[in-house]
Order: structure tokens, then sequence, then C-alpha cells
């Protein structure tokens, strides 16, 4: 019986309206980013950290991991050439979704890098040009038609190959499009176009790029991983942008998000590399500000969720310290929670990025080692006992309301009320 209710819990994530949903029940997330997973579960060595991280992630609360399913023509590649993969890095892969089942832990898995890391589309681009395609810049990845035909065939190939979507976990024996501990699929990490400021390179490429994957697996949640600039189809607008020059890089939040089979809105916080490194008071306005413009744009221009995907403070910042970090995360958990609690769009968010211990070498200064950092470990413990006990008792049957509820001439109030 326990294991029965098990998977009825362990349902497949959906949308309603401006929420998702599992069972009905809200499901409001505190999750983090973890984007090595992969590579290190292809190593018997280094696949222990993979489930120290998940354990420990499960020990405060969290539910959500981002991690990348790619890695492009790199060391321990995933796919080594065009639709030619590497099966002991896919048997990793598995592992990674194996392993974050145990934990009750729900993926968010990337399929593509706007970034050379692991690849990126400069690896795509090189491919290209190694196959005589007559191609010169990185962002001819969203226009040419045989490199979208290589991002395609990743997502899933021709009849003989057994890529991303329709991939069968060797150890769950699940087809991914089929598990519901993937949470959703994201079309690249942080694309840009700068070649097209206008955007409509980079919007034609997530139109056909999200019908795609959409038809392929319509069961679960498509978001595309952009950044959350705002762009030239809403001017008045772009005074949340960080900079002038985040209006230039092909991005268009309101417009990305209107595309068909896209699912919910992501946007990520960088105020440390956005604004400056110097760490300052303003850092925290802004992102206040950022976080409360996106949701209303949820609301009001999109009726979808966001989740803010990224979002942290470098420890190689100027003026850095632990406790700014714990009041950064405070202020981005309290500024979520304002909107959770009135059935907002603000829907979570996953920080960047929690690393177990003895993984130092991968730290590009984000990392956050739960079992080192016991004050932010509480914060974030507290924030996912919120959300957890929201989860539970505030049902979709009340239409996501605070309002009070007469129950045998009594009055109770909703558990929002109390948050």
């Amino acid at each position: 019986m326990v294991g029965e209710m098990e998977e009825e819990e362990w349902q497949m994530v959906k949308k309603r309206g401006n929420q998702f949903v599992v069972n009905e029940n809200p499901f409001y997330i505190n999750g983090f980013n973890t984007y090595w997973l992969m590579v290190f579960a292809v190593d018997t060595s280094t696949r222990g950290k993979v489930t120290e991280v998940f354990q420990q992630a499960s020990s405060v609360g969290m539910t959500v991991c981002r991690t990348w399913a790619f890695n492009d023509g790199q060391w321990r590649a995933l796919q080594k050439s065009p639709s030619v993969y590497d099966e002991d890095v896919f048997k990793a892969l598995d592992f990674v979704v194996s392993e974050a089942k145990k934990y009750k832990i729900r993926l968010i898995l990337s399929l593509a890098n706007n970034w050379e890391a692991y690849g990126g589309k400069a690896q795509y681009v090189k491919w290209g040009k190694d196959a005589g395609l007559n191609i010169s810049s990185d962002d001819d990845f969203f226009s040419d038609p045989t490199l979208r035909t290589y991002y395609k065939n990743h997502v899933k190939a021709s009849h003989i190959l057994n890529t991303v979507l329709n991939r069968v976990n060797t150890l769950t024996n699940i087809t991914y499009k089929d598990d519901p501990t993937i949470f959703a699929w994201e079309l690249m990490n942080e694309p840009r176009c700068t070649s097209d400021p206008i955007g409509d390179k980079l919007q034609d490429w997530i139109q056909e790029m999200a019908f795609y994957v959409k038809k392929i697996d319509p069961k679960h949640l498509v978001e595309i991983g952009v950044e959350g600039f705002y762009g030239p189809s809403s001017p008045p607008r772009t005074q949340f942008n960080p900079n002038s020059y985040a209006t230039q890089v092909g991005t268009d939040f309101i417009r990305n998000h209107q595309v068909l089979g896209v699912d919910f809105a992501s946007a990520h916080i960088y105020a440390d590399s956005w604004i400056s490194p110097q760490i300052s008071e303003s850092h925290l306005q802004f992102i206040t500000s950022w976080m409360q413009s996106h949701i209303e744009d949820s609301e009001k221009h999109l009726g979808m969720p966001i989740i803010f995907a990224e979002f942290g403070v470098s420890s190689k910042d100027p003026g850095y310290n632990a406790t700014y970090r714990d009041t950064l995360i405070t202020s981005v958990y309290n500024t979520i929670l304002n909107s959770t609690k009135k059935g907002g769009s603000g829907a979570g968010t996953l920080l960047w990025q929690v690393f177990p211990e003895g993984t130092d070498n991968m730290d590009d200064g984000y990392a956050v080692v739960l079992s080192k950092s016991p004050s932010t470990s509480t914060i974030v413990s507290l924030h996912s006992s919120k959300l957890a006990l929201f989860n539970s008792m505030c049902y979709s049957k009340f239409q996501w309301s605070c309002k009070k509820k007469k129950n045998n001439n009594k009055v109770i109030y909703d558990l929002h009320d109390e948050f």
C-alpha cells in the first residue's frame, strides 16, 4: 500500500492557469541547480557525489533540480558528433534520473547551451563547418536549417537512434518522456542572439523547437531557458532590465513566452554579473523589482507560472561575505512568498548552485555547500517547510484563494492567512 501511495503521489507535474499542480494539489518549488551531475555519474569514483547532492538537498526540503542533459563534443561528451552518442554517458544520465527519484527530487533537463561550456551552440556551428556549411557566426545555430536539424535530432533522432526524449532508462525501464521524475524540458540554457537585437531569429527558433518538443512529448512541461531580459515588444518594461545592453541580446521576455508550446516562464537573477561585481544594497533593490515585474507580467500578460531558475551571488565578488549571501537568498524567498500566498504566478526559485563537499574544482564562486553553511541551510529549510505546508494543505478546489471558509458555522482560515 505504501508503494502504491508513493506511485500515486509521483505523478506528472502539470500546469493549471498560473500554477503548477500534482494530483490536483499545488506544487510550489524550492529547488537548486547542479549542472555537472551527468558528467560526474560517468565515473564510478565520482558517481557518489550525485547521490550526496540529492541527499543533502532533500534533507533541507528541496524538490526540483535543474541540470544539463547535454555535453556536446567535449570531454565525456554525451553527443560526440551529430546524432552519435556515448552510451556510457547516456547511462550516467539514466543514473541521475533514477537517483533523483529515490530522493523525491524532480528534474528540469536542459537540452543545449548558449555558452561554450559543454559544447554549446559553438560546437553545433563547428560541426556544421566541418560538414561544409557556409556559416560564420555562432548565432547561425538558430537559423541554419542543418543546425536546426542537428538540434532536433538531439531531442529525437531518426528511427535508428534512441535519443533523449524517446530514451528508455536502463535502470528504471521508463521512457524519459513518460517519467514523472522529469519536471520539464528546457530548450536551451540562456539563449542569446546578439546578431539580431530585434529578436526575430531567436523567436522563430523558439517557436519551431517548442512545438517540436511538445509534439514528441505532450506530457511534460516545456520552458525556454531565457534570462528574462525585456525586449523591443515591450518598451515600457525595459526600465526593469539591469543595463542597456540587456535589450540588445535578441531575447524578449514577454514575446518569447507567448509561443505555443511554452508552458511556463523562466528568468535568472544575477545582480553581481549584470550590474556590478561590487556587493551593494542596490543589488537587493534590483532583485526585488526584477522579480516583481516578471511575476506581474507572468500573471497579466502570459497567464502562466514563472520559475526564477538561477539566482545567487559569487564569493569572488568584492565585499562578499556569507551574511550578505544569506540576506540575498532571504530576499529572493520573501519576494516569491509574497506572490505564493496570494496565489500568484511566482511558482518557485532554483538556487545557483548546490554542491556536496569535495567538488571545489567545479565551483564558479556561486557554490553553496549546505553541510558547511549552517545558516544558509536553515534559511533554505525554513522556506521549504513553508512551501511544503502550503502544498499539502491548500487545494486547487479552493481556487488558490485567501478567503475565510465556514464549516458548521465556524470560520476557518485558509492556510494563506498564516503563511
